[in-house]
């Protein structure tokens, strides 16, 4: 692999969407940006997709990324966040698709076991992975930009031999 590849990692979600954009050539990772789609809570939910659209459209202009990797809905007992959860993820793959750019999705197992050697660690445990692996010095507050990193980070491995 000669040129540099840019993937964007999403962490789905209609309150918070975390999102981190990687470089990588071989085994060299570089972090471009990472942060936080925050949709209005007050705002209603058709409101609420497309402020996610909208952004990660932005975000997709903006960036170029040539992938985009999305963490999978895991099952919840909570039937009504399911469906918002899975909403969510559905306009986040559509603005990828929309923009001719590929998605993989992960699940959240895949994504600690790729990052953490375990499928069943804590969010914490990734977070602090996530921040050694990438050589972040600075403390990232939100475990939804870090998961974001993580499922970066999980495509890469998953295609560094492709």
């Amino acid at each position: 692999m000669n040129s540099i590849q840019r993937t964007i990692g999403v962490d789905p979600g209609l309150n918070n969407t975390g999102f981190g954009i990687l470089d990588y050539r071989g085994s060299k990772i570089k972090v471009v940006a990472y942060g936080l789609i925050t949709p209005p809570a007050k705002q209603s939910v058709p409101n609420r997709l497309e402020y996610l659209n909208s952004h990660m459209n932005d975000l997709i202009d903006k960036f170029s990324p040539m992938s985009m990797a999305i963490e999978d809905s895991f099952y919840s007992q909570n039937v009504k966040s399911a469906i918002l959860l899975g909403q969510a993820r559905g306009v986040l793959l559509l603005s990828a698709s929309s923009k001719g750019i590929p998605s993989m999705v992960y699940a959240p197992r895949k994504v600690k076991q790729s990052v953490t050697g375990s499928g069943s660690s804590s969010k914490k445990q990734v977070k602090y992975m996530v921040e050694k692996i990438l050589k972040i010095d600075k403390n990232i507050s939100s475990l939804d930009i870090t998961d974001a990193l993580a499922i970066g980070l999980c495509h890469i491995n998953q295609n560094k031999y492709l």
